[in-house]
This record gives structure tokens, sequence and C-alpha cells, in this order.
């Protein structure tokens, strides 16, 4: 038995799951918590296992942010965990961390077809691929393989520098370089980037915002996602112009992904925020568009596979699939 987990700053997903091979596992048990309900992760890993009666002999947990050496700082959690004091305390074998996109990479190669959403069959080559997952941050990581072994390259790719490519991307630069200094993808790619697209219409007076898409966003919790909601619904043409700057951004950071890893085995695009926009990416190939204008290589990003991940415990999936990796090596 497995115990793997996606710790998140807010959330935390902790599962029990059996191996079938290395690309097929069954969930046995899985269980949501809040982060800020606990003091440390040994104290939500203690309360999953008291709840039934299953032992597991490895663990593996994905996190967001660099894991370098063996304490583990959790920043959004508050938390500091050292690996082997955390073995300790829950009584398995072997602990390892992941980052999360590279717990996400793992775990692509175990979803069945039904939790991708294919935008570009394309013709797959070699072996590399890619992951770009937009949420409250940008991610990104290469899908690899050496001598037949599965291995998945963490990056910070996401904070590597915003490129416009017309005069509008130009401004929008120049807005949140005011704002922010240095502009990276992730001003805009991103939760909080959907946002900056948005006051950057609204303040440079490119759109009008209406008062009561005002007094909408003043009370909603998830101001990207209201804003997402409302282009989707056609509620407001600020609205639905935020996201299409957001969805041309995307596949144009994509595409420099995919030719930066030379990932002509596919693209996947992972996060919250593409399968809550689904129909806004295909919407005239906007993202597959942004995605292969790339001049003279444009022919080749056109045979690359694009697939968006439907499965929101893919990062469980990829920790499980990790740890059963290592365990075969």
């Amino acid at each position: 038995m497995i115990l793997a987990g996606d710790i998140g700053g807010t959330k935390i997903h902790l599962a029990l799951l059996r191996a079938e091979d290395d690309t097929a596992f069954e969930f046995v048990r899985e269980r949501r918590f809040e982060t800020a309900r606990f003091e440390g992760l040994a104290a939500v890993v203690r309360a999953f296992l008291e709840d039934g009666d299953e032992s597991a002999a490895t663990a593996c947990f994905g996190v967001a942010g660099p894991v370098v050496g063996e304490t583990i700082e959790l920043t959004n959690a508050g938390w500091s965990v050292d690996r082997s004091r955390l073995r300790e305390a829950i009584g398995v074998e072997r602990v390892d961390f992941l980052n999360d996109l590279e717990a996400t990479g793992y775990g692509i190669d175990a979803l069945p077809d039904d939790q991708l959403a294919v935008l570009e069959p394309g013709r797959p080559h070699r072996e590399t691929g890619a992951l770009i997952a937009a949420g409250t941050g940008l991610g990104m990581a290469t899908l690899a393989e050496f001598d037949g072994r599965s291995q998945v390259l963490p990056s910070e790719g996401g904070h590597a520098d915003f490129a416009p490519r017309d005069d509008e991307e130009l401004a929008l630069w120049d807005f949140l370089r005011a704002r922010y200094g240095h502009v990276s993808a992730e001003r805009v790619v991103s939760g909080p980037g959907i946002r900056n697209v948005y006051e950057f219409l609204k303040e440079t007076g490119r759109e009008e915002e209406p008062s009561w898409l005002a007094d909408r966003l003043a009370e909603a919790e998830d101001v990207p996602a209201a804003i997402s909601d409302a282009a989707i619904d056609e509620e407001a043409s600020i609205c639905e112009r935020a996201l299409e700057i957001f969805v041309g951004c995307y596949g144009a950071v994509a595409g420099n992904l995919a030719l930066t890893t030379l990932a002509l085995r596919g693209l996947w695009v992972g996060g919250g925020i593409a399968p809550a926009i689904l129909s806004l990416m295909k919407d005239r190939d906007r993202f597959l568009r942004a995605f292969r204008d790339k001049g003279r290589l444009a022919d080749l990003l056109a045979d690359v596979p694009v697939a968006v991940v439907l499965e929101e415990r893919t990062a469980v999936l990829g920790a499980a699939r990790y740890a059963r990796l290592v365990a075969e090596r």
C-alpha cells in the first residue's frame, strides 16, 4: 500500500493506493483536509491513518515549492518538515517529497483517456514531453525517459520573463512593470494573472466595468473565477476580452515551453484553470493558434499533441507512481 498526498497551502489531499502496475492504481481510501486546522504535516497524516486500519510501507507527497535536502519548507502552510522525523512520526519506512508539478508529471501516464481533453492529437515523436499548469501560480515541468525509466524534471519557468507579442501585450507588460517591476509569465498566466489583465483593461480605459460587475467582484471570494464565469456566460465584454488575452498568452507561453524542451511527445495543460475555461480555450483554436505561432518553427509545433488534464487527483496519482518506481529501482 502506498500513502500519497498533494500538500497545498489551504487544502491537503491524502490517499492510500494499491498499485496494479506502474501506470494503474486503485484508490483504496482518500480524504481532503484544511491545512489551517493542523500544526504540521505529521498531524494531518496521523489523522488520516487513524480513520482506518490500513498501513503503508512507503509515502510520497507533492508540495508547492522547491524540494531541496532533508528539510522541506512548506511556505504557504508555514510548516517546516524534516523527512526523517516525519518518517518516524507516521510509522512509514520510506518518505519522499516532490515538487507539485513533478508529482503531476508522474501522474500523466496513469491517467485514463477520459481524463484528458485533447485539443490537438498531433503526431508524437521521441520521449520528451512537457507540462504547464496555471493556478495560483504558473508551474512547468519536463517529462522525459532515461534508460526506459520515467523522469520528471522540475522547473521554475513560470518566473521567466513575459514576452509580449503585439502592441496590446506590450501595453500590458508596461502596465505590469509599473506595478511589479519584473514582469514574469506568471503575472499574466495564472489566477492572479487573470485579475491583472482585467485591471489592465479597466484602468487603461480599453474596456468599461459595468456597475453590477464591480459589485459582484467586490463580493466574490475568488475574483479570477468570477471574471472567468462572466466571460464564459458572455455577460460582460471586459471579462470576455480579459480571457481572450489570457488564453492567448497561455498558449504562447506553452509554445515557448514546448520549444525550449523540444516536447515532441506532447504538451499537457494541468492546473485548475484550464478545465474550468475549456470552452474558451477551444473557441476559435485561440490557445492552439498562439501555441503554434512560432515563426519558422510553427510547423514543428503543429505536430505536437496537446491535451488538458481533467483529473483533479493527478498529483496524488503521480506521487504514488513515483513511490512505486522508486521501490522498483
